[in-house]
């Protein structure tokens, strides 16, 4: 399913909490799939969010690579962007428990961004981090080591888990301070045309709650019933289509 880059641009200027509030409104899946855990993190959050379309890859570093077709170079990974319908995301997934060394590092980052990568994540660990966010390259991983070991890839463009989340080849993400999701494409369009309207109706509450002043709880009760319905017309909305 081809999803254009104005969709993309529009899926950019949300949270990603949002985004997962508006993908519960399709009945899609459950409430508690499709993002990541806590075991992932935003090293920059500071930085605005991501998205983009995976690239996998598992890594190693625990050991010198042996030989074999399950080796992958960052050359053959980079050949593999262009297969992507759109920026793609780095996604590794650290094979050794626990890591033992960082995944990436300034080299790595600055040759992703040259060929178009948007962010990486990965579940093992980084370094360079002050070298990398001067890039303005979003990472998102689940801890920092000073040294690359033995590193090597494997197994390009094959399903990855991280962060408890299967991650497949050309899966679109969303991740931005908060952590990791990812949309279903076919509803990515909708999920961006109706964000605006779920952030409306959550103003029903903020804009009461967040004012100055005395508030009574019978207030917020109205408030709340009031959101409530809103919400259940978006759901109503989308699941007509």
């Amino acid at each position: 399913m081809s999803i254009t880059q104005e969709v993309l641009d529009k899926l950019t200027t949300y949270d990603t909490p949002t985004i997962c509030n508006v993908i519960e409104l399709f009945d899609v899946r459950p409430r508690n799939v499709g993002y990541m855990d806590h075991r992932v993190q935003c090293n920059f959050p500071d930085f605005p969010p991501i998205v983009g379309f995976a690239s996998t890859a598992q890594f190693r570093s625990d050991a010198p690579p042996v030989g074999g077709d399950a080796y992958g170079s960052i050359g053959k990974q980079l050949e593999m962007f262009a297969e992507l319908p759109g920026p793609p995301i780095v996604v590794f997934q650290d094979a050794d428990d626990p890591p033992v060394a960082a995944v990436f590092g300034e080299v790595m980052c600055s040759t992703y961004q040259a060929y178009g990568s948007v962010g990486l994540v990965t579940n093992g660990g980084g370094r360079d981090l002050e070298q990398v966010r001067a890039l303005k390259y979003p990472v998102f991983t689940g801890s920092t080591i000073c040294s690359h070991a033995y590193c090597h890839m494997l197994h390009l463009g094959l399903p990855v888990r991280v962060g408890g989340l299967m991650v497949y080849q050309a899966d679109l993400l969303h991740g931005d301070a908060n952590g990791v999701t990812n949309i279903p494409p076919e509803i990515a369009s909708e999920v961006a045309d109706i964000a605006e309207d779920f952030i409306d109706a959550e103003a029903i509450m903020l804009d009461y709650v967040k004012a100055p002043g005395e508030k009574s709880v019978a207030k917020f009760d109205e408030l709340r019933e009031e959101f409530q319905a809103v919400v259940a017309k978006l759901k109503e909305r989308v699941l007509r289509k």
